[in-house]
């Protein structure tokens, strides 16, 4: 293999082959018709980017409306399709693929030691869904969008006939068999294709993270999609589902949701989950604290997924007693969550802790998840949520969760595999002041939510009480500061992929397998078939490694 040889900062010399997955065919062709899971998350990579800053571009115009009381900007039923669009897009189009079809795809095979993903077809197949899924989208958004919010509540969506309430529906169908062919071929890959010496309490917490997921995705998302082709059956056939005029019942589009959308909120964070416990192990030198804990919690989070959904629905009309048990069963959920928090405190006890911009990421997300998830059990009460439900407190509580949580993570996971994904570095100063503009733009954001919500202000209306103002505007002035903090890393790691400097195959001094390969990987990922001979996380045996080597040289 021909190589070139280059003088870098921290080492002498390194080896930078010429050959990898990016470099080994070229072409449009070449990548559109891909089986390498490594092109395919990269592809995934650029589509979910597109269709963030779509859902953030929406976000920025509800923010821009609500800075006067008045709706004076935009038209009320504008505005319902403005935040039901936003609310669609950064769900069902980013938030839910964005670690696993990105990360997850580009790793997973790397960490186990195999060679590809166990169904390369079935992988490509899933972006295409998934394209074919966002097309389909925002063309219902351009041709008159929906306004029935993400939730697609009933009778909004099946009594209405102005709103694309159809075509959605069949673009987050089609997504959602997109998330269920990547699921699958995770659960195949992680039980069929692990290297010889791979043993389950060997793997990453990173693959355990997605495995968890996974389930999540194969065994949910199908009662979403039977969920909306009711939901079409009944606008287009008249068959009586939900409507109880025709002898349905509306309580039953809300358990078939929320049975789906719940877990959908596991399917979002467990992933960044995965990849903040591989962020702090490296950056404190040190084991997980209690691996065998977190990797469970992960298991027990999709398992306690599946019995919560009904705490969305305190108001809707269940029994107290079913009231009673959902709100038991919630606090319950937090019981995991609260295992990884306390076990990656835990790790960094006395750890060779540095300050690199995955870790800056990562404490962001422990802060803002820790936030979220505390108030999430002031909304497993039934008494408090009765108050808060459908006020401004619940978003404030979501955006804490998912995005200041999961993207947060994503940002940190994006950071730290960066130099393996491209083979090079991005300015670690601007980088790290990217992490600090995203951390105080979102509190200044969506902390002033919380207490709106405590007063009262109902979200999804356009106009409010004139004493909410100065709180809305602190608001709009944080998302302003938080675009800031998104843009950033778009323009220098863009930057990087040509200026930067050469990363080397292990910048961050890493112990998992797709260290141990070259940076940028090759297509194949191993020259031979990796043998995994160590605990996850050990970094002794990575001293040992690197004393043979210069022992070798020597």
């Amino acid at each position: 293999m021909s190589t070139t040889i280059v003088t870098l900062p921290d080492q002498s010399t390194a080896r930078i082959p010429k050959m990898n997955y990016l470099s080994k065919e070229n072409g449009l062709l070449s990548w559109l018709l891909t089986g390498d899971h490594k092109r395919i998350a990269i592809l995934y990579l650029i589509s979910i980017s597109f269709f963030f800053f779509i859902g953030g571009a929406l976000a920025g115009l509800i923010r821009l409306e609500l800075l006067t009381p008045q709706s004076d900007l935009m038209a009320t039923d504008t505005y319902n399709k403005i935040f039901s669009m936003h609310g669609i897009i950064m769900i069902f189009f980013f938030l839910v693929p964005s670690v696993p079809a990105t990360l997850g795809n580009f790793l997973i095979p790397m960490m186990l030691g195999a060679k590809d993903l166990a169904l390369p077809k079935v992988n490509l197949l899933s972006w295409y869904l998934y394209i074919a899924a966002g097309i389909l989208a925002l063309y219902a958004m351009i041709t008159g969008g929906v306004d029935t919010g993400w939730t697609f509540t009933t009778p909004l969506s099946t009594h209405y006939v102005n709103t694309n309430v159809i075509t959605t529906g069949m673009a987050i169908f089609i997504a959602g068999f997109s998330s269920i062919f990547t699921g699958l071929n995770f659960i195949v890959t992680i039980h069929k294709m692990r290297a010889p010496g791979m043993t389950w309490f060997r793997m990453p917490l990173f693959v355990w993270a997605h495995y968890a997921t996974s389930i999540l995705m194969v065994l949910g998302t199908p009662v979403l999609a039977i969920a909306l082709v009711l939901v079409v059956l009944e606008r287009t056939v008249g068959i009586g589902v939900f409507d109880p005029a025709k002898g349905g019942d509306p309580l039953l589009f809300q358990h078939l949701f929320w049975f789906y959308s719940h877990p959908a909120v596991y399917i979002m964070i467990l992933p960044g989950m995965g990849v903040i416990s591989e962020v702090i192990s490296t950056f404190s030198r040190k084991r997980v604290f209690g691996y065998t804990a977190v990797a469970f919690s992960s298991v027990a989070i999709a398992v306690f997924g599946f019995f919560v959904w009904a705490h969305h629905m305190f108001i809707m009309g269940i029994s107290n007693y079913s009231v009673l048990i959902f709100s038991l069963l919630t606090m319950l959920v937090a019981v995991p969550s609260a295992i990884k928090i306390f076990n990656w405190a835990f790790t960094l006890y006395k750890g060779s802790i540095t300050f690199e911009t995955p870790m800056l990421y990562a404490f962001g997300f422990m802060g803002l998840f820790t936030i979220g998830g505390m108030t999430g059990i002031f909304l497993g009460t039934s008494g408090v949520d009765i108050h808060l439900t459908e006020t401004y407190f619940i978003v404030a509580h979501f955006h804490f969760v998912m995005v200041g949580g999961m993207l947060m993570a994503f940002l940190a996971g994006v950071h730290f595999w960066w130099p393996k994904m491209t083979g090079r570095m991005y300015p670690e100063k601007i980088s790290q002041l990217a992490a600090l503009v995203t951390f105080i733009g979102f509190n200044l954001t969506f902390f002033p939510q919380f207490i709106l919500g405590t007063l009262g202000m109902p979200r999804r209306y356009a106009s409010y009480p004139p004493e909410f103002q100065v709180l809305n505007v602190f608001s709009t002035a944080g998302a302003t500061i938080l675009g800031i903090g998104y843009l950033l890393p778009v323009l220098y790691l863009t930057w990087s992929l040509k200026y930067g400097e050469i990363a080397g195959n292990n910048p961050w001094q890493a112990t998992g397998l797709e260290w141990q390969t070259q940076s940028p990987p090759l297509t194949e990922n191993f020259v031979e078939l990796p043998i995994m001979d160590h605990e996850a996380y050990d970094y002794e045996w990575l001293e040992r490694q690197k004393e043979k080597e210069v022992a070798s040289v020597g």
